[in-house]
């Protein structure tokens, strides 16, 4: 009698929790067969309520992966130089003119219209101009001139061996580069090989030569940058997306993350 007791009183505590299980029961009633009792069959009422139950669970919509990637990235991915130069294959000439490289030389460059940018291919030329650093300054560059079209935001000229900039022709009859949308601290594109550097507008040079860019720009994409002797004759692509613009101009961090957006859209 003390074990049924005891079976019993759980049973009052569970009834009074909600109702249990059938089974519970019976094998709570244990080792004494005269107590045990077959489980009844379960209540309709009981069994409609987990149904539905389960049926809500299966029904909630599925949630989205973290680690999907986002619509943006259409290729799920950084855009590389492959795809840029894809973009430019073809040229639409929206300069008056062609632009030589190098002073003498024969004018065959044109600055070419796409989708929301402006591009040429060049050669680079190493602009040295700027703030005095131990790579630019007049003892390593005959040409150092100590100041740049732009300034940074406590109004110095641009580090050139710090920062990655590029030089785009004064502005003529050939081609106006404000009247493009193009603008100091402009993002730009510059793929040399399998490598692309993001970069600003950072400097004006002369209204007939185009492809230059400074000591940093060079040496981010493994040209060399000694003013002097280095640079290379041709196999730069520059692009330059209309109306952009990074602030202060010498965030380079900044110009990357834009320029990286700036990419995904112009090739996607």
């Amino acid at each position: 009698m003390r074990t049924l007791a005891l079976v019993t009183a759980s049973g009052a505590a569970l009834l009074t929790a909600g109702t249990p299980d059938p089974a519970t029961l019976a094998v709570a009633a244990g080792s004494d067969p005269a107590l045990a009792a077959p489980a009844p069959a379960p209540r309709p009422a009981l069994t409609a309520v987990r149904l539905a139950l389960v049926a809500r669970v299966h029904q909630a919509p599925p949630r989205a992966h973290r680690s999907a990637p986002s619509p943006a990235r259409g290729r799920g991915g950084p855009v590389g130089a492959a795809d840029l130069l894809a973009k430019v294959s073809a040229c639409t000439q929206v300069s008056n003119g062609k632009y030589r490289k190098d002073e003498g030389a024969s004018a065959t460059v044109s600055v070419c219209g796409a989708h929301g940018a402006v591009f040429w291919k060049a050669d680079m030329d190493i602009d040295c101009d700027g703030q005095v650093t131990a790579a630019c300054n007049a003892g390593t560059d005959p040409s150092f001139h100590g100041d740049t079209a732009f300034h940074t935001s406590d109004d110095k000229p641009l580090n050139a061996e710090k920062l990655p900039y590029v030089v785009v022709p004064g502005r003529s009859d050939v081609w106006d580069y404000a009247a493009a949308g193009i603008k100091g601290g402009g993002v730009v594109a510059v793929i040399h090989g399998d490598k692309v550097e993001y970069a600003v507008v950072g400097d004006v040079g002369p209204e007939r030569i185009i492809g230059e860019a400074s000591y940093a720009t060079a040496k981010s994409l493994g040209i060399d940058p000694d003013p002097r002797s280095g640079g290379t004759g041709s196999g730069v692509t520059y692009i330059l997306f209309k109306d952009s613009e990074v602030s202060p101009i010498e965030d380079h961090d900044a110009a990357v993350a834009a320029g990286q957006a700036l990419a995904e859209e112009f090739v996607h």
